[in-house]
């Protein structure tokens, strides 16, 4: 059964995003350093949206994950960058109650978010990657089989947090641990089998 994998980049204090929600790559709390462009190319380099994969000349299949999730606020942060599809390479999902498709490789799931993760898990073929938001990992967390959370060292006080809901208590254990040169952390951590 493919796993569904929450890889994502976070601060200290557990926030993906700055308070205004807005696109957090590059910004002074996530900055992007070779180190961490080494490691996603070697690493997730399917995790890359396409433009960024065409410009450093990456092609083909993912090596983790052929499906990508994400919630609305995640998705308009490529609809302002003018990507109706950030990730062409990938099954790309947007959960939303609200919005329509802008793209016809886009499926919007409205309704039902657990049962449709459950079904895409049952299905062959590699790992489902939830590239964010919060409110979309906390619906989802039931579901969510791996963290890999590379922590930037930072604190930001406010912003986005890793998880927005109400409180849940999921046990994770810790199997993985990378340090990169600027000072991100690569922490991985499988859902423990009594949570």
């Amino acid at each position: 059964m493919r796993k569904l994998v929450y890889y994502v980049a976070t601060t200290l204090d557990g926030f993906i995003a700055g308070p205004d929600g807005g696109d957090p790559s590059g910004a002074s709390f996530f900055p992007i350093t070779p180190d961490v462009i080494d490691f996603i190319v070697t690493h997730y380099p399917e995790t890359l949206p396409g433009p960024a994969r065409t410009a450093l000349g990456i092609d083909g299949p993912g090596q983790s994950f052929d499906t990508v999730l994400e919630g609305r606020g995640s998705y308009e942060i490529g609809l302002a960058a003018g990507l109706t599809d950030a990730y062409p390479h990938l099954r790309h999902l947007v959960f939303s109650s609200t919005l329509e498709s802008e793209d016809p490789d886009v499926e919007i799931v409205s309704k039902d978010a657990i049962e449709r993760v459950r079904a895409l898990k049952a299905e062959a073929g590699k790992d489902l990657w939830l590239v964010g938001g919060g409110t979309l990992a906390h619906s989802l967390l039931p579901e969510i089989d791996r963290l890999i959370l590379k922590q930037n060292p930072s604190v930001i006080g406010s912003g986005i947090p890793l998880f927005a809901g109400a409180f849940q208590a999921h046990s994770f254990s810790p199997i993985d641990e990378i340090t990169l040169e600027s000072g991100v952390r690569v922490l991985t951590f499988d859902r423990s089998e009594n949570s």
